[in-house]
C-alpha cells in the first residue's frame, strides 16, 4: 500500500477515514510497523461502572525492561518524521494522523502537530478541528493527557482517538454514570448537536474546553498543571491531576473513561480490593 506524502497529500475526508485506518492497520501489521500490546482484559464492576481492566503479558514486560537497559543520549521524536508505513493520513496544514505504534486498543489514532509542539501547551482551534475531523468519521473517544503527571508519553503535541469500547453501545464504560457525578475531581458539560462540520464543532469543543478549564481554576499562563481531557461528540470532561499513579498503578486519560492498564495479577488483584474509582480519586487532586 502507498503512503501518503507528509506535506503535500490532500486532507482526508470523515467518510474515508475508517477505509483508510483499516488498510493502513493491514499494512503496518504486514510490515512490523504496528506492533499490538497483548493483553488479557477483564471486567471490574465498581459503584455502577463496568470498568475494562488490562493485565499486560510477560513478554511486553520482558521487552520494556530490555528498553529500559538501552537508554537513548538523544531525545527520539517519533513525530518528528514518524514512520510512513504508521500514517494514515493528513488533516490540515498543521495536523498529521498516525496509527499508535504500540496499540492497546485497536485502531488508536494519534493527531499529531507537524511542527512540534510541546504536549503541555494549550490546545487551539486547529487542534480541535483537527480532532473533530477525526471523531467526525470515527464516532468514539478523543483524549488528551497534558503533562508526564496526566500520562504523556511524548513531549510533541497530540491528542489521541479511540473506537468505541463499550459495553452495550456506549463509547466508554463511564458512560453508565455521566453526567452524574464520578468520585474523582473533575468538570464536565454536554455538547451541543454534532453538525459535521470541522469548522463548528471544533468551535464549539474549543469553547467546551476554554470553559471547563476556567471552572477548574485552570488558567494560561504556562506552565500548565498536568490534566487529562476526555471528549464524545456528545460531553466533555477534564480531570486535573496531582500524581502519575498510586499502589503503581499508572493512570491517563482512559483511566477516566473506565479502562486501566496493569502490569501483572499482583497489580490487578491490588486494584479489586482497592476499587477503581478510589484509585482515580487518588491520582486527581
Amino acid at each position: 500500500m502507498s503512503t501518503p506524502s507528509l506535506s503535500h497529500e490532500p486532507s482526508l475526508r470523515p467518510e474515508d477515514l475508517w477505509p483508510r485506518i483499516v488498510a493502513t492497520t493491514r499494512h503496518a501489521l504486514a510490515t512490523g510497523a504496528l506492533q499490538p500490546i497483548a493483553t488479557d482484559c477483564q471486567t471490574l464492576e465498581h459503584r455502577g461502572v463496568p470498568f475494562q481492566v488490562r493485565v499486560l503479558g510477560r513478554a511486553h514486560l520482558k521487552d520494556e525492561r530490555a528498553k529500559r537497559e538501552k537508554p537513548r543520549t538523544v531525545p527520539f521524536d517519533p513525530f518528528e518524521n514518524p514512520d510512513p508505513d504508521l500514517v494514515v493520513g493528513g488533516l490540515s496544514p498543521t495536523h498529521l494522523c498516525l496509527l499508535n505504534k504500540f496499540n492497546v486498543v485497536e485502531h488508536h489514532l494519534l493527531i499529531v502537530t507537524r511542527a512540534f509542539e510541546e504536549q503541555e501547551s494549550l490546545l487551539t482551534t486547529a487542534d480541535f478541528e483537527a480532532l473533530a475531523l477525526c471523531m467526525d468519521g470515527l464516532d468514539g473517544l478523543g483524549f488528551y493527557n497534558s503533562g508526564e503527571v496526566a500520562g504523556a508519553s511524548q513531549p510533541h503535541k497530540h491528542l489521541q482517538l479511540i473506537p468505541p469500547l463499550g459495553p452495550d453501545g456506549l463509547r466508554v464504560p463511564m458512560e453508565k454514570v455521566l453526567p452524574g457525578a464520578p468520585d474523582f475531581a473533575h468538570a464536565v458539560r454536554r455538547l451541543g448537536p454534532w453538525t459535521s462540520s470541522p469548522a463548528k464543532d471544533g468551535a464549539r469543543l474549543l469553547e467546551t474546553y476554554q470553559l471547563l478549564m476556567s471552572e477548574l481554576g485552570i488558567g494560561r499562563a504556562l506552565p500548565l498543571p498536568p490534566y487529562n481531557l476526555l471528549t464524545t461528540r456528545d460531553w466533555m470532561m477534564l480531570v486535573p491531576r496531582a500524581r502519575a499513579e498510586s499502589h503503581g498503578i499508572n493512570v491517563n486519560a482512559m483511566g477516566f473513561a473506565g479502562s486501566l492498564l496493569v502490569k501483572n495479577t499482583e497489580q490487578l488483584q491490588r486494584l479489586q480490593e482497592l476499587g477503581p474509582l478510589e484509585l482515580l480519586r487518588q491520582v486527581a487532586p
